[in-house]
Protein backbone atom coordinates (compact mmCIF):
# COMPACT_ATOMS: atom_id res chain seq x y z
CA UNK A 1 0.00 0.00 0.00
CA UNK A 2 1.24 3.52 -0.77
CA UNK A 3 0.99 4.56 2.88
CA UNK A 4 3.68 2.00 3.65
CA UNK A 5 5.85 3.57 0.95
CA UNK A 6 5.25 7.04 2.39
CA UNK A 7 6.23 5.95 5.90
CA UNK A 8 9.20 4.04 4.55
CA UNK A 9 10.31 7.07 2.54
CA UNK A 10 9.95 9.29 5.57
CA UNK A 11 12.00 6.98 7.74
CA UNK A 12 14.60 6.44 5.04
CA UNK A 13 15.16 10.20 5.25
CA UNK A 14 16.24 10.03 8.88
CA UNK A 15 19.71 11.25 7.95
CA UNK A 16 18.51 14.84 7.59
CA UNK A 17 20.55 17.51 9.32
CA UNK A 18 20.73 17.14 13.09
CA UNK A 19 22.38 19.40 15.65
CA UNK A 20 26.04 18.85 16.37
CA UNK A 21 26.85 16.98 19.56
CA UNK A 22 26.93 19.32 22.57
CA UNK A 23 27.67 19.00 26.29
CA UNK A 24 24.45 20.76 27.27
CA UNK A 25 20.95 19.30 27.26
CA UNK A 26 19.12 19.59 23.93
CA UNK A 27 15.35 19.45 23.54
CA UNK A 28 14.01 18.48 20.12
CA UNK A 29 10.62 19.58 18.81
CA UNK A 30 8.81 18.04 15.85
CA UNK A 31 7.74 20.82 13.44
CA UNK A 32 3.99 20.33 13.92
CA UNK A 33 3.57 24.03 13.15
CA UNK A 34 5.88 26.85 12.05
CA UNK A 35 9.28 25.95 13.57
CA UNK A 36 9.95 29.45 14.90
CA UNK A 37 6.56 29.53 16.61
CA UNK A 38 7.14 26.08 18.08
CA UNK A 39 10.40 27.24 19.62
CA UNK A 40 8.71 30.36 21.03
CA UNK A 41 5.96 28.24 22.57
CA UNK A 42 8.47 26.06 24.39
CA UNK A 43 10.85 28.90 25.39
CA UNK A 44 9.40 29.37 28.92
CA UNK A 45 9.80 25.63 29.56
CA UNK A 46 13.36 25.72 28.19
CA UNK A 47 14.29 28.57 30.53
CA UNK A 48 12.57 26.86 33.46
CA UNK A 49 14.40 23.57 32.82
CA UNK A 50 17.70 25.39 32.55
CA UNK A 51 17.10 26.94 35.97
CA UNK A 52 15.87 23.72 37.60
CA UNK A 53 18.58 21.46 36.19
CA UNK A 54 21.35 24.02 36.52
CA UNK A 55 22.49 23.09 33.03
CA UNK A 56 22.40 24.84 29.70
CA UNK A 57 19.31 23.80 27.71
CA UNK A 58 18.86 24.51 24.03
CA UNK A 59 15.96 23.79 21.67
CA UNK A 60 16.22 22.22 18.23
CA UNK A 61 13.66 21.48 15.53
CA UNK A 62 14.13 19.75 12.20
CA UNK A 63 12.58 20.28 8.79
CA UNK A 64 10.35 17.25 9.34
CA UNK A 65 9.29 14.82 12.08
CA UNK A 66 11.84 12.16 11.26
CA UNK A 67 14.76 14.58 11.62
CA UNK A 68 14.08 14.81 15.37
CA UNK A 69 13.88 11.00 15.65
CA UNK A 70 17.25 10.72 13.94
CA UNK A 71 18.76 13.41 16.19
CA UNK A 72 17.68 11.44 19.26
CA UNK A 73 18.93 8.18 17.75
CA UNK A 74 22.36 9.75 17.30
CA UNK A 75 22.41 11.04 20.86
CA UNK A 76 22.20 14.66 19.76
CA UNK A 77 18.81 15.26 21.37
CA UNK A 78 18.27 14.35 25.02
CA UNK A 79 14.61 15.34 25.46
CA UNK A 80 12.08 15.46 22.62
CA UNK A 81 8.47 16.45 22.13
CA UNK A 82 6.83 14.01 19.73
CA UNK A 83 3.35 13.29 18.46
CA UNK A 84 1.93 9.88 19.46
CA UNK A 85 2.96 8.19 16.19
CA UNK A 86 6.39 9.81 15.99
CA UNK A 87 6.94 8.74 19.63
CA UNK A 88 6.12 5.11 18.72
CA UNK A 89 8.62 5.34 15.86
CA UNK A 90 11.20 7.05 18.11
CA UNK A 91 10.78 4.35 20.75
CA UNK A 92 11.81 1.74 18.18
CA UNK A 93 14.49 3.80 16.45
CA UNK A 94 15.96 5.83 19.30
CA UNK A 95 14.84 4.24 22.58
CA UNK A 96 12.60 7.19 23.42
CA UNK A 97 10.77 6.95 26.76
CA UNK A 98 7.65 9.06 27.41
CA UNK A 99 7.54 10.74 30.79
CA UNK A 100 5.08 13.64 30.58
CA UNK A 101 2.16 14.94 28.52
CA UNK A 102 0.44 18.31 28.60
CA UNK A 103 -3.17 18.89 29.64
CA UNK A 104 -4.97 21.77 27.96
CA UNK A 105 -6.63 24.47 30.01
CA UNK A 106 -10.18 23.49 30.90
CA UNK A 107 -9.55 19.79 30.19
CA UNK A 108 -9.08 16.92 32.59
CA UNK A 109 -7.20 14.57 30.25
CA UNK A 110 -4.37 15.00 27.72
CA UNK A 111 -6.41 13.79 24.76
CA UNK A 112 -7.00 15.56 21.45
CA UNK A 113 -8.65 14.74 18.11
CA UNK A 114 -7.81 14.47 14.44
CA UNK A 115 -10.19 16.48 12.27
CA UNK A 116 -11.01 17.00 8.60
CA UNK A 117 -11.56 20.62 7.59
CA UNK A 118 -13.12 22.07 4.42
CA UNK A 119 -14.26 25.53 3.36
CA UNK A 120 -17.73 26.13 4.74
CA UNK A 121 -19.02 27.28 1.34
CA UNK A 122 -17.61 24.28 -0.55
CA UNK A 123 -20.66 22.04 -0.18
CA UNK A 124 -18.43 19.40 1.47
CA UNK A 125 -20.25 18.21 4.59
CA UNK A 126 -18.90 14.72 5.26
CA UNK A 127 -16.04 12.35 4.48
CA UNK A 128 -18.09 10.82 1.68
CA UNK A 129 -18.11 14.19 -0.08
CA UNK A 130 -14.29 14.03 -0.28
CA UNK A 131 -14.25 11.21 -2.81
CA UNK A 132 -12.29 12.41 -5.84
CA UNK A 133 -11.43 15.72 -4.13
CA UNK A 134 -8.00 17.26 -3.58
CA UNK A 135 -6.97 16.68 0.02
CA UNK A 136 -3.86 17.47 2.07
CA UNK A 137 -2.60 15.59 5.11
CA UNK A 138 0.30 16.86 7.24
CA UNK A 139 3.02 14.19 7.18
CA UNK A 140 3.29 10.38 7.03
CA UNK A 141 4.77 10.50 10.56
CA UNK A 142 2.01 12.73 11.96
CA UNK A 143 -0.66 11.12 14.12
CA UNK A 144 -3.61 13.46 13.57
CA UNK A 145 -2.41 14.54 10.14
CA UNK A 146 -1.32 11.17 8.79
CA UNK A 147 -2.02 7.89 10.55
CA UNK A 148 -5.45 8.62 12.04
CA UNK A 149 -7.10 10.22 8.98
CA UNK A 150 -5.72 7.37 6.89
CA UNK A 151 -7.24 4.91 9.36
CA UNK A 152 -10.57 6.74 9.22
CA UNK A 153 -10.75 6.63 5.41
CA UNK A 154 -9.73 2.97 5.16
CA UNK A 155 -12.14 1.85 7.89
CA UNK A 156 -15.07 3.77 6.40
CA UNK A 157 -14.54 3.25 2.67
CA UNK A 158 -12.11 0.33 2.33
CA UNK A 159 -9.77 2.49 0.24
CA UNK A 160 -6.46 4.19 0.93
CA UNK A 161 -6.31 8.00 0.73
CA UNK A 162 -4.51 7.69 -2.59
CA UNK A 163 -7.37 5.57 -3.94
CA UNK A 164 -10.22 7.58 -2.42
CA UNK A 165 -9.16 11.17 -2.99
CA UNK A 166 -8.37 12.88 -6.27
CA UNK A 167 -5.02 14.60 -5.66
CA UNK A 168 -3.44 13.60 -2.33
CA UNK A 169 -0.58 15.65 -0.86
CA UNK A 170 1.29 16.35 2.40
CA UNK A 171 1.44 19.97 3.57
CA UNK A 172 4.34 19.46 6.00
CA UNK A 173 2.76 21.07 9.07
CA UNK A 174 -0.69 21.46 10.62
CA UNK A 175 -0.92 25.20 10.05
CA UNK A 176 0.17 24.78 6.42
CA UNK A 177 -2.62 22.23 5.92
CA UNK A 178 -5.20 24.67 7.32
CA UNK A 179 -3.92 27.49 5.13
CA UNK A 180 -4.07 25.25 2.06
CA UNK A 181 -7.82 24.92 2.67
CA UNK A 182 -8.25 28.62 3.36
CA UNK A 183 -6.38 29.60 0.20
CA UNK A 184 -8.21 27.10 -2.01
CA UNK A 185 -5.12 25.05 -2.79
CA UNK A 186 -6.99 21.91 -1.67
CA UNK A 187 -10.62 21.04 -1.05
CA UNK A 188 -9.99 19.72 2.46
CA UNK A 189 -7.24 18.85 4.91
CA UNK A 190 -6.57 16.68 7.92
CA UNK A 191 -5.45 18.56 11.03
CA UNK A 192 -6.10 18.42 14.77
CA UNK A 193 -8.37 20.37 17.07
CA UNK A 194 -5.42 22.01 18.85
CA UNK A 195 -3.99 23.83 15.83
CA UNK A 196 -7.47 24.53 14.49
CA UNK A 197 -8.44 26.26 17.73
CA UNK A 198 -5.18 28.22 17.92
CA UNK A 199 -5.52 29.49 14.37
CA UNK A 200 -9.12 30.54 14.98
CA UNK A 201 -8.04 32.48 18.05
CA UNK A 202 -5.23 34.20 16.13
CA UNK A 203 -7.55 35.10 13.26
CA UNK A 204 -5.48 33.09 10.78
CA UNK A 205 -8.64 31.21 9.79
CA UNK A 206 -12.31 32.08 10.38
CA UNK A 207 -15.08 29.92 11.83
CA UNK A 208 -17.49 30.89 9.04
CA UNK A 209 -14.92 29.99 6.38
CA UNK A 210 -13.22 26.81 7.68
CA UNK A 211 -15.55 24.09 8.96
CA UNK A 212 -14.86 20.76 10.64
CA UNK A 213 -16.62 18.03 8.65
CA UNK A 214 -15.39 14.97 10.60
CA UNK A 215 -13.41 14.13 13.70
CA UNK A 216 -11.74 11.09 15.21
CA UNK A 217 -12.23 9.51 18.59
CA UNK A 218 -10.07 10.89 21.42
CA UNK A 219 -6.34 10.28 20.91
CA UNK A 220 -3.57 10.08 23.53
CA UNK A 221 -1.73 13.37 23.90
CA UNK A 222 1.68 14.19 22.42
CA UNK A 223 4.39 13.19 24.92
CA UNK A 224 7.60 14.68 26.17
CA UNK A 225 10.23 11.93 26.03
CA UNK A 226 13.85 11.42 26.92
CA UNK A 227 16.51 9.08 25.57
CA UNK A 228 16.43 5.73 27.25
CA UNK A 229 20.21 5.74 27.73
CA UNK A 230 20.30 8.94 29.80
CA UNK A 231 21.53 8.38 33.38
CA UNK A 232 18.69 7.46 35.76
CA UNK A 233 19.34 10.44 38.02
CA UNK A 234 19.19 12.80 35.02
CA UNK A 235 15.85 11.32 33.93
CA UNK A 236 14.48 11.69 37.45
CA UNK A 237 15.50 15.36 37.61
CA UNK A 238 13.99 16.15 34.22
CA UNK A 239 10.74 14.33 34.97
CA UNK A 240 10.36 15.93 38.40
CA UNK A 241 10.98 19.41 36.99
CA UNK A 242 8.38 19.02 34.22
CA UNK A 243 5.67 17.42 36.36
CA UNK A 244 6.01 20.18 38.96
CA UNK A 245 6.46 23.08 36.54
CA UNK A 246 2.90 24.37 37.07
CA UNK A 247 3.79 25.10 40.70
CA UNK A 248 6.43 27.58 39.58
CA UNK A 249 5.51 29.00 36.16
CA UNK A 250 2.72 29.20 33.61
CA UNK A 251 3.55 26.06 31.68
CA UNK A 252 3.74 26.21 27.91
CA UNK A 253 3.92 23.76 25.02
CA UNK A 254 1.67 22.65 22.18
CA UNK A 255 -1.60 24.49 22.81
CA UNK A 256 -2.62 26.35 25.95
CA UNK A 257 -1.66 24.08 28.82
CA UNK A 258 -2.48 24.03 32.52
CA UNK A 259 0.06 21.40 33.60
CA UNK A 260 1.95 18.26 32.66
CA UNK A 261 1.08 14.80 33.95
CA UNK A 262 2.93 11.50 33.75
CA UNK A 263 2.92 9.56 30.47
CA UNK A 264 3.76 5.87 30.02
CA UNK A 265 4.38 3.65 26.97
CA UNK A 266 1.04 1.85 27.52
CA UNK A 267 -0.81 5.13 26.96
CA UNK A 268 0.03 4.78 23.25
CA UNK A 269 -1.18 1.22 22.68
CA UNK A 270 -4.11 2.67 20.72
CA UNK A 271 -1.64 4.03 18.16
CA UNK A 272 0.20 0.71 17.97
CA UNK A 273 -3.14 -1.03 17.41
CA UNK A 274 -3.98 1.28 14.49
CA UNK A 275 -0.61 0.54 12.91
CA UNK A 276 -1.27 -3.18 13.19
CA UNK A 277 -4.81 -2.91 11.80
CA UNK A 278 -3.46 -1.13 8.75
CA UNK A 279 -0.80 -3.79 8.32
CA UNK A 280 1.94 -1.28 9.12
CA UNK A 281 4.16 -3.31 11.45
CA UNK A 282 7.39 -1.84 12.84
CA UNK A 283 9.21 -4.03 10.32
CA UNK A 284 7.15 -2.52 7.47
CA UNK A 285 8.02 1.00 8.64
CA UNK A 286 11.69 0.54 9.31
CA UNK A 287 13.05 -1.81 6.62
Amino acid sequence: MNLKKNLLAALMGLSLAAPAAQAEITMGLIPAENPEEMMQQFEPMRAYLEDQLDESVKVYTATDYTGVIEAMRRGRVDIAWFGPLSYVLAQREAGAEPFAVGIRKGADSPSYKSIFVARCDSGIKSLKDLEGKDVAFVSPASTSGGLVPTYMIIKKFGKTPEEFFGKFTYAGSHDAAELAVKNGAVDAAADNDITFGKMLKKGQIAKDESCIIAESEALPGSPLTYRGDLPADEKAKIKDAILNAHKHIQVTGYGQLSRYVEATPADYDMIRDMIKELGLTEKDMLE
